[in-house]
C-alpha cells in the first residue's frame, strides 16, 4: 500500500479554502511531482456559506478523488469542526481557528489552536490571507509537500501584485507551523 495523505479545508465561503487547496494540489503535482486530486464544495451562498476544498496527495494513483480518511482538517468556523472532525483519522491533526471554534471536539487526533484570521489582520493587515498562513502552517506540520513547491505555486495562482504579501503570510503560516511542533 501506498502513501496517501487526505486534507480538508473547511470553514465558510469567501476565505479563500478553494484556492488554498488548489495551490496545495498543484504544488504536489507540478512541482513535486505527486499525484493529487482537489475537489470543492460550498453550501447554498458561496459567500458566508459553508465551504470546504479537500486535497488528496499520493504517490499512486488516486481512485476515489474525495476525502474520506482525514489526515488533516483545518477548520475555521465551529460549524465547519463539528461537521467534519468525525472525519479525521487516528493520530490526525485537527488544525482550528482557536477565536472561531469555540466547541473543541474530543478524539483520537492532535489539535493546535492557532488565532489565524487573527494573526492575518494583525501580522500581515489583511484578513483574506488567513488561508495563506493556515497553508504555511498545513505545510509545516504535514511534511507532504515541500516548501519551494508551494512558494511557487502560490506565486503562479495569487493575483498580480499580491504575491509579495501572499509570499510573507505563507512564511508566517510556517514559522506558526514550527512553534506549534515545540
Amino acid at each position: 500500500m501506498g502513501f496517501r495523505y487526505e486534507v480538508r479545508l473547511s470553514g465558510e465561503g469567501g476565505q479563500g479554502l478553494v484556492l488554498a487547496g488548489k495551490i496545495f494540489a498543484e504544488a504536489a503535482i507540478i512541482y513535486d511531482n505527486k499525484n493529487a486530486t482537489q475537489s470543492q464544495s460550498y453550501g447554498p451562498e458561496a459567500r458566508g456559506g459553508a465551504s470546504r476544498s479537500e486535497v488528496i496527495i499520493s504517490d499512486e494513483d488516486i481512485d476515489y478523488p474525495k476525502a474520506v480518511n482525514i489526515d488533516l482538517l483545518l477548520a475555521l468556523t465551529d460549524e465547519a469542526c463539528q461537521k467534519y472532525h468525525s472525519d479525521l483519522k487516528e493520530n490526525a491533526i485537527l488544525l482550528i481557528d482557536s477565536k472561531s471554534v469555540t466547541h473543541i471536539p474530543k478524539g483520537n487526533f492532535r489539535i493546535f489552536k492557532v488565532a489565524i484570521i487573527e494573526l492575518a489582520r494583525e501580522k500581515i493587515g489583511k484578513a483574506i490571507v488567513a488561508n495563506i498562513i493556515a497553508l504555511g502552517i498545513i505545510t509545516e506540520l504535514s511534511k507532504v509537500v515541500s516548501v519551494d513547491a508551494v512558494e511557487s505555486a502560490i506565486l503562479a495562482r495569487v493575483p498580480k501584485g499580491t504575491e509579495k504579501l501572499n509570499l510573507d503570510a505563507f512564511r508566517l503560516g510556517l514559522e506558526t507551523g514550527k512553534q506549534l511542533q515545540g
